[in-house]
């Protein structure tokens, strides 16, 4: 796929910090968004929004979309419905995509386009809507999506049809449209709302927008009842069509709410008023290049596309919740107001995103990642407990174990800034002490596993939550909370109930205690009816984070582990049938889902780091690049981005709350971490021989100092300083043979 630049534009100087690289222009929004044969795409989208915004807006390719299109993007799509405001990044299930506007001339509420003429660059898009040929542009501030339509044939009235009845697909999760409304307040204005229930559960988005032209004249619609020139219109199937007359270019300023339509307006007249749409590119643009300005890396230019379009991903979600004035709707969907600088957000892919992206959030984002937290505890004081997987402020409950849980320790123990650790830990504790929804905690006491014919998925939530309840436990510790340390920590270990000691696989068990059997390590479980979660037996082997010496001993010792990862990254069985998220094979290793991404790390661990670094290095190579299908499977709200970004840096966190990063492989031949203020965390790459080949670790040095054993910590990176890596050819043991 050819690259879209559009923009041009200077090393940016803002707010007195200068970047000595332009990031934001190796962005490339296309990469994700679209799968070739036997591929998945990521599930990105390349339209506006800033980081970490409200308003994501972008194209939708579907009319209705759903999982596989579930950001309502598809490169391989040729027709343009409009553009909504709303939408997730990289998911496997679709929601959002909220208040569409499409112009035409024609009444048409579709439009050709083709890839020559679309183009895209952090906080801006536009494509020629072929049909009626009008130009459309996008930018975002946080909270109001910018339009601007070109109607390059004046002889027809410039129109813009607006749609509060499309959605993702209405097929899926119950979704339907609960009430709604579209109401003009003024020649140059319109504003409404509408509540609707799908994935995420009653949401309630308010909008207030303006236009640069007065309304001529408009239809309102509801379901199919047309009504010329009212002023407003109610029900669950709204749309509207408003004629601007031959002006030539329409523009509109579009601002979004979850509390209340008077919240919408203030927001767009903080953050847009007076400002034209080039001046919001510009400063979107600028904000990119700021937050992307956090890592400067030296490579070569494609490596640097892959790179800073993995950080943009990162970046893109959670969502900021809270209006300008503080306001916030609470998760018993009242209305709240922060105090101070506060932020609250959503969005919270947990299950996917503890992994690697809220550790990255903790180097790059520290004081975001506390609103990120904090944003976590509000939902547990509501709830009664932490999220699972989070949307518009409401629990949808996606996923198994409570992965809020290592995001919040973490943080903690990190020492970031503005978070109560008491109140944490007393989140942490309810969380994973009170039977709720899909964790019943009254059965985990009771057996030390989670028996299959009383909890469905259990080997996987076995393994999960005693990562959880471990992390619990060195809060706990951290805290002076000695019988809860010790609790927890005991729980930590029920793993070791799975584990058979003849196949030495995790197996599930029934609730007499006895072994259900046959058992198939080779067969994949969806999201229920099965023991294991969007994976097999031999993917979930590995899943120990928080105690890799005692995985090691239940396998029979290093070179019993080893030779086990070698089958399990070498073997060719493709027995069974493979879920839809196994994708982006190396043996049975499926780096187009979670589970897998952390074991390549392993061997480092186990005393075999050079497999660790080619791993590390052929995934890198092999499974990302610059086209549509630049993933290997979902990017699920920025995690499989993540895992690059750490890996091309050299070091990953295989315990995301442990505070230790595994090493690898750097892709880098530099690069400037920027820690804080004042401080910088500089990776210096020196390859020796044959550059091309050298991936393979030969020294180490911490700040001039031989770093020992396979790992970095966070406080390491936090205080500043330099790690030199230097790379061979040369791997100085056995290597697998990779396909």
């Amino acid at each position: 796929m050819k690259k879209k630049y559009l923009l041009s534009l200077p090393v940016w100087l803002a707010g007195g910090a200068v970047w000595a690289q332009d990031c934001a222009q190796y962005v490339n929004p296309f990469i994700g968004t679209g799968a070739v044969a036997q591929s998945l795409s990521g599930n990105n989208y390349p339209g506006a929004t800033v980081p970490f915004g409200m308003v994501q807006l972008s194209p939708d390719t579907r009319e209705a979309p759903d999982w596989a299109q579930a950001s309502g993007y598809d490169y391989n799509d040729k027709t343009i419905f409009g553009f909504s405001h709303t939408r997730l990044s990289g998911t496997g299930a679709s929601d959002f995509i909220d208040i569409l506007m499409l112009p035409m001339t024609d009444r048409r509420t579709e439009s050709r386009f083709t890839h020559e003429k679309e183009q895209a660059v952090p906080g801006y898009y536009r494509v020629l809507l072929q049909d009626d040929s009008i130009n459309a542009e996008l930018t975002a501030t946080a909270r109001v999506g910018v339009h601007r339509y070109t109607y390059y044939n004046k002889e027809k009235s410039a129109k813009v049809f607006f749609d509060l009845n499309h959605s993702a697909n209405k097929g899926s999760w119950g979704r339907q449209i609960i009430n709604s409304q579209i109401r003009q307040v003024s020649a140059n204005a319109i504003e409404g709302y509408r509540i609707i229930t799908g994935w995420g559960k009653l949401r309630k988005i308010y909008f207030y927008a303006e236009f640069s032209a007065p309304i001529q004249s408009s239809e309102l619609i509801n379901g199919d009842r047309t009504h010329k020139n009212i002023a407003v219109v109610n029900g669950n199937n709204l749309r509207g069509i408003f004629d601007f007359g031959n002006c030539g270019v329409v523009e509109c300023k579009l601002a979004i709410s979850p509390v209340s339509i008077e919240n919408a307006r203030q927001n767009l007249e903080v953050e847009a008023a007076g400002k034209s749409f080039d001046a919001i590119r510009s400063a979107a643009y600028g904000n990119w290049n700021r937050e992307l300005g956090k890592i400067q890396i030296e490579c070569g230019e494609h490596e640097k596309e892959i790179f800073y379009t993995a950080l943009y991903h990162t970046m893109i979600q959670p969502n900021v919740m809270s209006d300008v004035n503080g306001d916030y709707m609470a998760a018993d969907y009242s209305t709240r107001k922060l105090s101070g600088n506060q932020a609250h957000y959503s969005t919270f892919s947990l299950w996917d995103t503890y992994r690697a992206a809220h550790p990255l959030y903790t180097i790059l984002e520290p004081a975001r990642s506390a609103d990120f937290v904090n944003s976590m505890i509000r939902q547990y004081e509501y709830y009664g407990y932490l999220p699972i997987w989070q949307l518009w402020g409401q629990d949808n409950y996606c996923m198994i174990g409570n992965h809020a849980v290592p995001v919040v320790v973490d943080a903690v123990l990190k020492g970031l800034p503005g978070i109560d650790a008491e109140k944490a830990y007393e989140a942490v504790k309810q969380s994973l002490t009170t039977p709720h929804h899909n964790s019943p905690f009254e059965v985990w006491d009771e057996y030390g596993y989670m028996p299959e014919d009383l909890q469905t998925q259990s080997v996987s939530i076995t393994l999960e939550q005693s990562f959880d309840d471990w992390c619990a436990a060195q809060l706990a510790r951290h805290l002076d909370k000695k019988k809860d340390y010790e609790f927890f920590m005991k729980r930590s270990a029920n793993y070791r109930n799975l584990h058979h000691p003849e196949t030495r696989f995790f197996q599930p068990k029934n609730s007499k205690g006895e072994w259900i059997l046959p058992f198939d390590p080779y067969k994949y479980g969806a999201n229920g009816g099965y023991p294991f979660t969007e994976g097999n037996g031999w993917q979930y082997y590995w899943y120990v984070p928080q105690n890799v010496p005692d995985l090691i001993e239940l396998t029979g010792g290093r070179e019993a582990f080893c030779k086990r990862l070698d089958e399990f990254f070498t073997s060719d069985e493709t027995s069974g049938e493979k879920n839809d998220n196994a994708s982006g094979f190396v043996g049975l290793y499926a780096h187009g889902n979670e589970p897998s991404h952390h074991v390549a790390y392993l061997y480092a661990m186990a005393g075999q780091p050079a497999k660790t670094q080619q791993l590390a290095d052929f995934i890198k190579r092999t499974l990302y690049n610059t086209s549509s299908s630049g993933y290997a499977g979902n990017d699920d709200c920025g995690e499989m981005s993540a895992w690059y970004v750490f890996s091309a840096l050299g070091f990953y966190p295989v315990n995301p709350a442990s505070g230790e990063y595994v090493i690898g492989s750097p892709t880098v031949d530099r690069a400037v971490v920027k820690v804080g203020d004042d401080k910088e965390f500089v990776v210096n790459v020196v390859r020796k021989g044959e550059p091309e080949k050298a991936i393979f670790v030969k020294s180490l040095k911490l700040n001039g100092r031989e770093l020992d054993g396979y790992s970095l910590s966070h406080r390491d990176i936090m205080a500043g300083g330099t790690l030199d890596v230097v790379l061979t050819a040369k791997s100085g043991g056995s290597l697998l043979k990779l396909k």
